[in-house]
């Protein structure tokens, strides 16, 4: 099992890659023990030496700021905010997205600057590591005060109350303590504050869908290339001059690519009739770059966050200072989130314009792909499911980031709707999968009509590997199945083992 030790080190997604795409598990190093420590220590004292409020820490929350505390009741205070916060409702959050949401607190806490207790760090990676997950809900964050509802959630087994999915159940909270001989964690000041602000909600769900989008992304260029070369499609506007003058990163790489998948084919390089072909196939390179050059931005932005401390207020032991400003608002998360949203919806979009153009019965190939089209629909309908899916990621694109409702009396008077933005970014991305299966279902039909004629060697054993899965449609058959086959085949492959 492969050992991550949380320490100040910056963070990369290549780190990020290898936590979650294989077994592994936490350790705190020393470094972030000691500030841990160092922070929890300066709260401590600062607080039995100071008669001024301290937002949250010696005051009640949001616009309930004024009202003092007495020192007897702050770690009831900070239970009761776990407690009164936990308000989620909607469909529960998947089980990798809440070990991701674990992961991202657990690191936050860890620089030094919240005020947490050691034991209430090392509860969460012994959560992680023994894969004690809480049961977390979509709805309820405004992705501004930090994901409020669903961290309480997520905090709520610290005190031993909630639910948590454990050994593939979900289970009472109390049932894991029991059986791992743990105690509930006793909050301290500023604890429960500490973990309920930040945007580990929206952090997670954006970290799922880049790591997903990655692959989904060159699933696309390869899924292009074989619909290319199986509509007889042209390789010049592949080649890397014309790429090079418009200087965008994503179009060139895209390009490039695509030269790469096709080298080789007999198909792409035999004599043309056509002069163009239509844009879904002559502009992968700048629709798919454009996506790329799009998600990479997105990346930048939630590595950034990833490696930051978004709770609040914000310690600062070595400057004797307690700032209680705005880290946790999810503003950057939002904006980038709708963007992430289009940037796949686009590659989802483009994807199906290949799919009519297929089955078009142009250049050769039969009408819906059969070979006797009238008494069969052939691929007919499959087009249909993914018009239909097309237009629901068209919905699900109206920015969430636009969007403001002022809560808490008005001391909270702008929010990010950044959570409702990641929840649709997601519903985006599984769709873009889908999508995607249909293409590559189509593509592979199409290219049977070439035969004898062979594509490259990429495209060649990306075929044999996809016809041990799905055969070739000769008559009429239940097609879902063939489509849900098509989609699980690109969730359990990697693109890159075809090279």
């Amino acid at each position: 099992m492969h050992l991550h030790v949380i320490s100040p080190e910056h963070l990369s997604f290549d780190i990020l890659t290898r936590i979650f795409t294989q077994p592994c598990r936490l350790e705190l190093s020393e470094a972030s023990r000691e500030l841990i420590v160092q922070c929890r220590n300066y709260l401590d004292e600062k607080i039995a030496r100071q008669s001024e409020p301290v937002y949250g820490v010696t005051t009640g929350f949001g616009s309930l700021c004024n009202h003092s505390i007495s020192a007897s009741d702050l770690s009831q205070l900070q239970k009761n905010l776990v407690m009164s916060h936990a308000c989620g409702m909607g469909e529960k959050v998947p089980s990798e997205i809440v070990r991701i949401m674990l992961f991202l607190k657990i690191q936050s806490l860890s620089y030094g600057k919240s005020g947490v207790q050691l034991q209430t760090v090392e509860r969460l990676i012994e959560f992680f590591n023994h894969d004690v997950l809480p049961v977390v809900y979509s709805q309820g964050s405004l992705g501004a005060s930090g994901d409020l509802s669903p961290l309480a959630h997520l905090s709520l087994p610290l005190l031993g109350l909630g639910e948590v999915v454990w050994k593939g159940e979900e289970v009472d909270t109390k049932e894991v303590y029991d059986a791992m001989g743990w105690q509930p964690i006793e909050l301290a000041s500023k604890e429960g504050l500490a973990l309920l602000n930040g945007t580990q909600f929206m952090g997670a769900y954006g970290t799922y869908i880049l790591l997903k989008a990655f692959e989904l992304e060159h699933w696309a260029d390869m899924i292009g290339a074989l619909s290319l070369d199986a509509f007889d499609g042209r390789i010049e506007p592949f080649f890397d001059p014309v790429h090079q003058v418009r200087h965008h990163r994503g179009q060139i790489d895209t390009a490039a690519r695509m030269r790469r998948i096709l080298q080789g084919s007999e198909l792409i390089n035999r004599p043309k009739k056509h002069v163009q072909d239509p844009y879904s196939f002559r502009c992968i390179p700048q629709v798919h770059g454009a996506s790329k050059d799009a998600i990479n931005y997105v990346a930048g932005v939630f590595e950034n966050e990833i490696n930051a401390v978004t709770d609040n207020p914000t310690i600062f032991p070595e400057e004797d200072l307690i700032i209680s400003a705005g880290n946790f608002h999810g503003q950057p998360l939002a904006l980038a989130l709708d963007f992430l949203a289009i940037a796949l919806a686009e590659l989802g979009n483009i994807s199906e314009r290949r799919v009519y153009r297929l089955i078009s019965g142009s250049r050769k190939l039969p009408s819906f792909l059969v070979a006797n089209p009238g008494l069969n629909s052939g691929f007919m309908i499959p087009q249909y499911s993914a018009a239909s899916i097309v237009s629901q990621n068209k919905q699900y694109c109206t920015p969430s980031s636009v969007d403001s409702i002022e809560s808490s009396q008005g001391q909270e008077d702008h929010v990010s709707m950044g959570a409702n933005g990641a929840v649709k970014a997601l519903k985006v991305l599984e769709n873009l999968e889908k999508l995607l299966g249909i293409e590559l279902l189509n593509a592979a039909q199409a290219l049977e009509f070439r035969r004898p004629d062979k594509s490259s060697p990429v495209l060649e054993k990306l075929m044999a590997a996809f016809r041990t899965q799905v055969k070739f449609i000769q008559d009429d058959t239940i097609m879902y199945r063939e489509m849900h086959k098509a989609a699980q085949f690109i969730a359990s492959n990697r693109v890159s083992d075809f090279y």
